[in-house]
């Protein structure tokens, strides 16, 4: 990453925290550059949580919980009110849970990333982030990979959820972002692992892959893989108790903002 990226980027949270009114309390890449397979122009997609002052969050008005900025070609700036990543936490949030564990971040203020780190395997669900990443792989695999000539770089955006739900599978816990983490780890066929990693110096090498053949050797495993996942995440993917996240919301407030509510277990005197 340029000095200039990183100070366009600072620059425009610093502008977004002011014109919305808002605190960024972490800002961080998702995408290819956090998952390890980004080329030179590839684009820069920053995700962040924020939080808003107190009286913003007690009206029985429905607010606005995101914040979306596209800045350019190159640049994508977006990001989740407090109580919104808390609701998605609650529900074993793929990205979010990605987020936190992002290689490249630009800004981490209070306590509070630590502790949703410290809580994610207690909301953790397999089953939750197992449809998400076996959707994930359908998806971009019927959009992109299923001509005679494909679009070559897609294949990553269909392996990593693949390897993800191998992971997931394997009762190996929360999926890992980095890419390499999951070949390394999950792929022991020497002559798919050479192919993955011919494809990988190529697109970390230049410029975005762009269409060509379909490559045998890894289109025969998204296959077999997708086939044979079939079934293995029916089960509806269960939320849990939101008490602990109640509390992480309240003492964020009185972090931040220096003021704080009681949650209803505390408002009672039995």
């Amino acid at each position: 990453m340029t000095d200039s990226i990183s100070e366009q980027i600072e620059r425009e949270l610093a502008l977004t925290e002011e014109r919305e009114q808002v605190t960024i309390l972490y800002a961080c890449e998702s995408g290819s550059r956090a998952w390890g397979f980004e080329s030179a122009d590839s684009d820069y997609d920053v995700r962040f949580i924020y939080l808003r002052k107190t009286p913003w969050y007690l009206s029985i008005k429905k607010q606005r919980d995101v914040i979306e900025k596209p800045i350019d070609d190159e640049l994508d700036i977006s990001g989740w009110d407090v109580p919104k990543a808390l609701e998605l936490l609650r529900k074993s949030n793929p990205p979010l849970i990605e987020w936190l564990q992002s290689p490249i971040v630009y800004r981490q203020r209070s306590t509070f990333i630590d502790r949703l780190r410290d809580v994610v395997e207690e909301y953790h669900s397999p089953v939750g982030c197992m449809h998400h990443y076996l959707n994930m792989a359908r998806n971009n695999l019927r959009t992109d990979l299923k001509e005679d000539r494909v679009w070559t770089k897609k294949y990553f955006y269909v392996l990593r959820p693949i390897l993800a739900c191998k992971w997931i599978e394997e009762g190996r816990g929360v999926v890992p972002i980095e890419f390499a983490t999951l070949l390394d780890e999950l792929i022991d066929d020497t002559e798919l692992r050479r192919e993955i990693d011919a494809l990988l110096d190529l697109k970390r090498a230049g410029a975005e892959l762009d269409r060509g053949p379909r490559n045998p050797v890894i289109s025969a495993f998204i296959e077999v893989e997708l086939d044979r996942f079939e079934g293995k995440a029916q089960d509806p993917p269960r939320t849990r108790d939101p008490a602990l996240l109640d509390r992480l919301f309240v003492d964020i407030l009185t972090e931040v903002n220096g003021e704080g509510l009681q949650t209803p277990d505390e408002g009672d005197e039995g």
